[in-house]
């Protein structure tokens, strides 16, 4: 039997509905011949009449009756199943998978998506904190977060919230009774503490000041693999931190943290949301992307 064409197989499931080749024609939107073509190829592949035809009047045969029976409630369940995807690109509705590092989710994907939510009830979201560079595409994710514009060519990238800052900070206790660090290459006398990303880079802290750059590779005993470690190694007095200012400023505002080498500070690119380079996105994407276009970060 050669292979069949699904709407071949409509079009004799419209002509029995419809009881005449005319009618149906009608109701597709096509000519007669057009229809009379489609079924006469239909049922040379089946190798089997499906159609008596008359003059006056179209009738299934016996084969055309029993295939008939089993192709109804088939046809409707595609019909149903092609409806689903015109709701999921027309209503938000769905889950977002989202990949981002941990200080992006905490400061900047947790209010968003807090806020997207509460606008639209029937999108489900999984906000996945990993620091590590994946291919969201292969790990079946509809978007991530990274820092800067550093992405694949296929990617679009949106940016999310103000530029970033990163702070040098430590508790009194710890610097009690030292020196404080007056440019950036004082820290490799001070007991610091160290990142490790996922991949097994040891984090360097970068800083610029009056177009001069530099970069540091921290030492110290201690190494962590969170934002949220090294805020608490710092809180903790176990040397100096080098995290995002958006961590550390409740911190130093109630003066358990104190800044270390304010004017040294670099101004840095925003997170950026990145996502595949697609023609058609779903509504719930599309309502993510409008959401983030609208959301006021000053909150």
């Amino acid at each position: 039997m050669k292979s069949l064409r699904l709407d071949s197989l409509d079009a004799f499931a419209s002509i029995v509905r419809c009881g005449g080749f005319r009618a149906a024609a009608a109701e597709r939107g096509v000519s007669s011949a057009a229809l009379s073509q489609s079924i006469a190829a239909l049922e040379s592949g089946l190798g089997l009449r499906l159609l008596n035809r008359t003059t006056r009047s179209v009738a299934p045969t016996e084969a055309g009756a029993r295939l008939n029976e089993r192709l109804a409630p088939a046809l409707r369940d595609i019909r149903s199943a092609v409806a689903d995807l015109d709701r999921l690109r027309e209503t938000p509705t769905g889950t977002l998978r989202i990949n981002a590092p941990g200080p992006a989710v905490d400061h900047v994907l947790c209010p968003l998506v807090f806020d997207f939510m509460r606008r639209y009830p029937d999108v489900k979201v999984e906000l996945i904190s990993d620091a590590a560079i994946i291919d969201i595409v292969q790990e079946g994710y509809d978007a991530g977060v990274r820092f800067g514009r550093q992405l694949e060519q296929d990617m679009i990238a949106v940016p999310l919230g103000p530029a970033l800052r990163y702070t040098i900070v430590a508790s009194p206790d710890f610097l009690q009774d030292r020196t404080h660090p007056v440019i950036p290459s004082d820290l490799m006398s001070f007991e610091c503490i160290r990142r490790r990303f996922p991949g097994g880079t040891v984090v360097s802290w970068q800083f610029e000041k009056a177009g001069e750059r530099l970069d540091i590779a921290p030492q110290g005993r201690l190494t962590l693999s969170s934002a949220h470690q090294e805020l608490q190694a710092a809180l903790a007095g176990q040397g100096i931190a080098h995290v995002f200012e958006d961590y550390a400023r409740p911190h130093l505002d109630d003066g358990r943290l104190v800044e270390l080498l304010v004017d040294w500070s670099p101004q840095l690119p925003s997170w950026f949301l990145y996502f595949p380079n697609r023609r058609h996105q779903n509504a719930a994407m599309s309502a993510l992307l409008q959401h983030v276009r609208q959301f006021d970060w000053s909150r």
